[in-house]
Parts: structure tokens; sequence; C-alpha cells
């Protein structure tokens, strides 16, 4: 690899709780198990046996390990030795013993490949199956009656499992849970789903014990809390146990640096790609990391280009086709790739034992992200993992300095405390009328038991189940809204059996933006009509994936875009499919999909703003990089770490206010947003606003610097954190974002089924039935459970309000303002994004490169 690189080692840290001392190996192991050790040259690890004394204790744990310290086999040696040791008990159930829970449908796969050895190795007679949302329906009816006895799944399935009226039957042997990468489950509506499954799971089989597996986090105690009951806390703390796995060899993280200096701004790291190439020839496999789908197509696209030794490299992300998903899988570990492109798809623990090397393409956006991808490269605790990170433009060498410092230093940035959602715990309450007539005040201790529900209250909790059995009190008259009636004896059940399939079919809490399905064909005829009359292909063809409706909406036959790594032509679309054929060439869109933006982590965000404010720091980066920030001291001023700077400058006939608050791409579009609502009523004439991770821009036709000279303009109001007040409000009642976020509350909540029996709704369908009923409450019921669920979901997600009302408070009395005459170096990059979206083009990098270097002549051109 040509360049020079900056290189840490760093050894991820664990918590400050010490491991427990495990028994020696001859006390815990039988003897089959430890000859199978003895055969594979292996040695048990302390933490491996830890877990059976504690099981064999009946006691719940936790244990955090890196990756490559064989959490797994950590996980499933308890119940594999009391499997094979102890003979058939009478069974008060279906016989299913162990039930593992996984995020992945892929990882759940593979951990059953793999545990297929060691069983076979040793002659366990034990049986052991998956059962995903690609099990098939008759695997599926025949386990509920006759399960294995260790049952590999996801959320989920967990939750249909628990719908069912012979759930009590199904896990009335149930032993023993384990929860895989429950680091990675528990910060999200999925993990909100879980607790539930587990805490319902606790009534039906009080005996079980717990294992959760965790990659290292910076509390554990928040995982702690998934094994217990929250019930009694004082207990909890007693009633389960944590084991901190030694580290193994630190990782070697390298940031490219190459003779071409990273570009200004732009997000495709095309200037790398070269060297990127000449990594994967370099090592036996290579997983090249990326943060979005778009990306993943772009960079294949380019790797491809590259690819005169015709390497088998190979694309994978979340809108291809589960079965060009799968034959990459198994290609992979077969060892017959050697680099595959990837979204976070591939993030968690998957054992791909022959890759070597690690490359982000792009910031990492938060420490524990980064120290998550690195794992996958060498599964083997005793040999370091190798990492190259290869940033897009000067902001994010920037942020991959921080996360590499934060690696060195072992520190972990995921937040993983929440209070559970309301639209989950919904749709929970009716998969529990679906299970059979429940008892409102034996739900509602149960549903406080789960972590994230322990500080719910009666009264919103009775809100949910109102709205589960009647809709609410402006949907009430409507009869298909009524979906619980009370019996008798004060409980509460179905009001039709039928709810019971509507249910199972759209239970989940993973809301994709509305898809179209791409369906490769051979040729074109022009007998029938398909998008603004084009003709569109008859025959069929093979579906190569999905991409978001709203990106098709906007094709016209004949154009092109990349897919599934190959440029294609749109022809037409009929219903929910679109029509496409081969199309050989350069000019080609590149789908735009919704989700798989990553904001910068608040963590990452105050690692960035110190080094900005320590020349000292500039030292360790690339000359190009630290003479951009000397220029920027020079020409205006440095962000410091607790204030925000602002800068106001003319440029053509527009005036400019760039702001560098470092606080996340979505609460610097919030901020743009209610900024340009107030600079509208102040007579500001704003006409736009852009922003990424690191600042926005907001550009109008009043000189914003003469008014907040002459004193019409006070900085401080602007900011003031009153904006989250009226402000939001207003703007929240006429955003499309807050529509958006109301659509998914509703689908999770089964207000809006997405599917009926021999029917699918398009998500045009879905919107429209959404849009309806959110004019519907706001007008006649503000107050609606739903839509205060909506408000919760986006404080914390798409508007990220909740971090925007950190930083005002954070930057009040604190606001640096600079008068310029010109673009700023610092915001060169941020300008450079205005028109950059929604839908980029191949062709479009010439175009940007030749917009920054206009930005960055009259940046760098001295005054005179």
């Amino acid at each position: 690899m040509s360049g020079v690189s900056q290189k840490a080692r760093s050894r991820p840290k664990g918590p400050p709780v010490r491991a427990a001392k495990p028994a020696n190996a001859p006390a815990v192991l039988p003897d089959q198990f430890k000859q199978w050790f003895a055969r594979r040259g292996w040695r048990p690890r302390d933490h491996q046996l830890a877990l059976v004394e504690k099981s064999q204790a009946r006691r719940s744990t936790l244990l955090i390990a890196p990756t490559g310290a064989g959490k797994t086999l950590a996980g499933f040696l308890p119940s594999l030795i009391a499997l094979a040791g102890a003979p058939r008990r009478n069974s008060m159930g279906a016989g299913l013993r162990t039930l593992y829970i996984s995020p992945l449908k892929a990882l759940a796969e593979d951990i059953s490949r793999n545990l297929v050895a060691p069983v076979s190795e040793m002659g366990l007679k034990v049986s052991i199956e998956t059962r995903t949302g690609d099990t098939s329906v008759a695997r599926r009816a025949r386990q509920r009656v006759k399960p294995p006895q260790i049952l590999l799944t996801t959320p989920e399935q967990v939750a249909l499992m628990l719908s069912s009226a012979d759930a009590g039957y199904l896990f009335g042997d149930l032993d023993t849970i384990i929860l895989d990468e429950l680091h990675a489950l528990a910060p999200s509506k999925r993990g909100d789903l879980l607790s539930l499954g587990l805490a319902r799971l606790a009534t039906l089989a009080p005996g079980h014990i717990k294992i959760g597996l965790s990659a290292t986090v910076a509390h554990p105690s928040e995982l702690l809390s998934y094994l217990v009951p929250q019930t009694a806390p004082d207990l909890m703390r007693s009633m389960a146990d944590l084991v901190v796995a030694k580290g193994g060899a630190d990782p070697d993280i390298e940031i490219l640096e190459i003779d071409e200096p990273v570009p200004w701004g732009g997000h495709s790291a095309l200037y790398a790609m070269a060297d990127i190439y000449r990594a994967i020839q370099s090592h036996r496999t290579t997983l090249v990391f990326v943060n979005t789908r778009m990306q993943a197509e772009l960079v294949f696209q380019e790797l491809w280009r590259l690819n005169e030794a015709n390497l088998p490299i190979a694309l994978h992300h979340g809108s291809l086709d589960k079965a060009r998903r799968t034959k990459v899988e198994a290609a992979m570990s077969e060892g017959k790739l050697r680099a595959v492109v990837a979204t976070s798809t591939l993030d968690l623990g998957i054992d791909w034992g022959d890759v070597d090397l690690v490359v982000n393409v792009g910031a990492p956006k938060g420490a524990s992200r980064l120290a998550q991808r690195i794992g996958r490269a060498n599964h083997r605790l005793d040999e370091p993992s190798a990492a190259l990170l290869v940033p897009a433009n000067r902001f994010e060498v920037l942020e991959c300095r921080a996360a590499l410092e934060a690696a060195k230093a072992g520190e972990q940035d995921t937040v993983i405390a929440r209070s559970g959602a309301l639209d989950v715990l919904a749709q929970h309450v009716l998969g529990m009328a679906c299970h059979g007539p429940f008892q409102p005040d034996a739900l509602f201790e149960e549903v406080r038991s789960a972590a994230p529900y322990a500080g719910l209250t009666r009264a919103r909790f009775d809100r949910v189940v109102d709205f589960v059995a009647t809709g609410g009190y402006a949907l009430k008259t409507y009869e298909r809204f009524a979906k619980l009636r009370p019996t008798d004896d004060g409980r509460l059940r179905l009001s039709h059996p039928s709810l019971i399939r509507q249910y199972r079919m759209n239970a989940g809490t993973i809301v994709e933006a509305p898809m179209i399905k791409v369906r490769l064909v051979g040729r074109r005829r022009a007998t029938a009509s398909g998008k603004s009359g084009a003709a569109r292909p008859l025959m069929g063809g093979r579906v190569l994936g999905e991409v978001e409706e709203y990106f098709i909406e906007q094709l016209s036959p004949g154009m092109t875009f990349v897919f599934a790594g190959e440029i294609l032509r749109f022809e037409g679309i009929s219903e929910t499919e679109a029509y496409v054929t081969r199309a050989p060439g350069a000019d080609a869109m590149i789908p735009s999909y919704a989700g798989g933006k990553f904001p910068l982590s608040t963590h990452l965000a105050k690692r960035v703003r110190a080094m900005l404010a320590d020349s000292e720091q500039w030292a360790g980066l690339p000359l190009p990089v630290a003479e951009w920030l000397g220029l920027q001291n020079e020409r205006s001023q440095l962000p410091g770490v607790n204030d925000v700077l602002i800068e106001t400058f003319p440029r053509g006939s527009r005036h400019f206010m760039v702001a560098y608050p470092f606080e996340g791409r979505l609460a610097h579009q919030t901020l743009g947003m209610l900024l340009t609502r107030r600079l509208e009523r102040d007579g500001a004439r704003p006409l736009g606003f852009v922003a990424n991770d690191y600042g926005l821009a907001v550009w109008g036709l009043g000189d914003l610097s003469q008014r907040i000279a002459d004193g019409s303009l006070d900085l401080d109001q602007l900011f003031a954190e009153d904006m989250l007040g009226d402000d939001l409000e207003a703007w929240l009642a006429e955003s499309s974002l807050m529509r958006r976020t109301f659509r998914n509350v509703a689908v999770i909540a089964g207000l809006i089924e997405r599917r009926h029996p021999g029917l699918e709704k398009s998500g045009r369908q879905v919107t429209m039935s959404t849009d309806l009923v959110y004019n519907v409450l706001r007008r006649h019921d503000p107050g609606h459970i739903l839509l205060e669920a909506a408000r919760e979901d986006a404080a914390t997600g798409l508007l990220d309000i909740a971090r925007l009302g950190q930083f005002l408070a954070r930057i009040r009395g604190r606001i640096r303002h600079q008068v310029l005459d010109r673009v700023s170096p610092l915001a060169v990059p941020i300008l450079i994004e205005i028109g950059v979206e929604p839908v980029a083009r191949l062709a479009r990098e010439d175009l940007l490169r030749e917009a920054a270097q206009e930005l960055i002549a009259e940046a760098t051109r001295k005054s005179g």
C-alpha cells in the first residue's frame, strides 16, 4: 500500500468489574467435552468454564468478551453439557430446553452450522433447529408441537410463538435462554420487543436462566437488566452475575494516508479506490464496510472497474434479494471470495474465519461501531485484527483520528438505556390477546418487569390497552379498530379470531420505506403500458432485490441506475415491480436509500471539537488537513470545545450563515428547519439550508452580517432553547417527517396493517391510510397515544430533538460570531453539500470537483 499510515494499537477496555473466578476444568467439563477440546488442540478458556459453573449454580450471567474469544461456544456449553449428561426428565412441555435469540437471521443460521461440528464430533444426541422468517410454514407448525431441544431464532419469531394458544406447552420445559449480541439488540425497538418477550417467558417458564453474550460496553449493568425481572431492583442485583473475558491481541488500526490530498468535501472516497484495491490484492479476504447502501453500490462499481486481476469481489446489503445475499455468505464461508463490499448487514458476529483485513470507507460515526467492525477481521483472540480507515473528506479525517484515539483508550459510546416504545407495547398487548384472554393488572406487572418498561406508569399502560381495544377516542366508532372485548370475569379477549392471522402477518418492529421489487428481464415488448405510458416487459425474470418506491418514482423509462452491482435501464413499472434491462455505461443514477445514515456519535463529536481547539493535536494529522485548519484559524477562527462558531459572509447574490455544532446530521437538519422558520419570521428572507454531521449552512437574500451588527438579529435569541417549544410544534404540525414517523408508529402498533390474507398493501396505500388517520387524530384527538408515541420517536430518531436540546443548553451565552467577506476554509465542505442530495450520479463527481475547486479558490485567496 502506498503512502504513510497512521497507526494505533488499542485494547478494548472492560467495565470496572472483576471477572468471575472460574472453577478448574476437571470439576466442570465431562470427559467427552475435555477430550473434544484436546482433539481440537484447544484449551477451555476461563470465561467459558465460568459460564458452565454459573449455569450449574442456576445463575443468570452476562458474558462480556471481545471478538474471537469463543462467546458463542461459551453460551452453548452449559446446555450441551446438560443435555448430554442428563437423562430424559418428566416433561411438562414440548421438550424445548434452550432458546437462542439472535439479532440476525443469518447469524442464527451461521451458529446452527457451527454447532453441528461439536455435537456430531462428540456423538451427542441433541436436536438443533433454526426458526426464522425464512423457515417453511410446515416446519414452524411442527416446531410448535415437537420442537428441537435447542431452537435458534430471532426476537420477532419469539413474539409470534408467544402469541400462540399453546405457548405455555411449547416453553414449558425451557431451561436456558441465550441472548447473543445483546448490545446490538438492546438500544432499539427490537430490544423493546425482546424485553417484553423475555418478561412473558419468565411467566411461562419461571425456573429458566438467561445467558447474555455481548461485546465490550460502557455500562454492563444496562445489559444485566435484561437478564432478570425489574420489579425489585435491589433483589435484581443479586440474581445475575457478570463474567468479563480477558482481552486478546490489540487490534492494528491504520488511517489511509496517500500522496493525493484528501478531498475537502464529498462522501465517495473515489480518490482512495486504487489503494483499497491494492489492499484487497495483498490480503486473503477483505471486508469493505460502508455506511449506506447507496455508497455500497458506488464502491463496488469502482472496485470492479479497477479489477484487472479479475478477483472475486461481491456485494452485500439489505436491499438485495435474499438468494443473492445467501450466495455471497456461502461463498464467503467457503473462502471463495477475496472481498465483500457490505453495509451493517455484516456488522455482527458471523464467523468469517479467513477475513484478515477490514476496510471502513468513510468515518465510522461511533467508537463502538468501529470496534464491532474491526472484530470481523481475524476471529482469533490471540492474533490482532487489522483495520484500515478511509476518510472520504477532511472532516472525516478528524473523525477517523478521534475514533482511532477512542479505540486506543478502549472507550465505548453505544447508548443502551432507553424507555420502551409505546407502539411496540401495543403490538405486544395484541399478541398476548392472541394467546388468550388476559387480566390487565397481571399484564401490567409483567410488562413492568421488562427493563425498558420498568418506569411505565399505569395510566400510560391503560391508554395503550384502550387503543388496542377501541382505537382511541376519535376512532372508537369504527368497528375495524375494535380489537378487544371485555369478558365477564374482567379479562380482555380478541373481538374476532381473524385478528390472530392479521397479527402474525404484521408482527415486528422493522418498518422499511415502501419498496419496489427490481426484476431483470432480457427483452422488451411494446404491447402493454408501464409508468407514464411507456412500454414494459411482459415476460418474467429474476428479482435482483428492492429499492425505495420514491426512487423509482423519479425515473422515466430509459433512465439508468446502478443496483445489485450492475448498471440497469428502467423500462417500466407494474404494480409493485419495476422492470429493468442491463445497460452497460457510466452515466447512471445510484439508488438513494432512506435508511443507513449513521449520525456522528456524541462521544466522537466531543473528541473532534477538542482536536479542533488544540493545535498541538494537529501534528498527528496529514499535512494538508493540518494546513486546512491553520488557514481556517488565520482567515476566521476555530470552534471551541463547549461553544459554537457562527460565520456570516456574502457569496454571489446570497448571504450565508454557517454554524459548527458537531452534533450529527439529524440534529443539524432539525436545527436548520427551525432556524429558517425563525429567520423568515424576522424578515431575513432565508432560501434554504444544508447540513452534514459537522455543521450546517443557511442562506438567503437578507444581509445577515449587517442585521447582526445593527441588533435587528440577535444570535442568542435565534439559538435560544425556546425554539424547541412553539416553533418545533408548529413545524411538526406541517412536517412530512412527522407524518413519516407516525406512519412507522401506526404500522408497528397495528393501527394500519401492511399485509392482509391474500393482499399486501403498496407503500403508497399505507401512506395514504396513515396520512388520513394522522389528520383525523390531529384534528379530533390531539392527545392520542400514538401521536404521543410519534413525538417521542421524533425526539430520539429522525429529528434527534433530545440531542439538539442538549446542544442549545450547552451554548447558552457561548456563541462566537465571525463576520467574513467570503467563504471560510472550514465552510467549504458544508457548502459543497448544496445540490448533492437526494440523488447522486456517477458523473456528478466531476461536477462536485469543479464546484469544490471554485469554493476552495475563493476560501484560500489572499485578501487584497
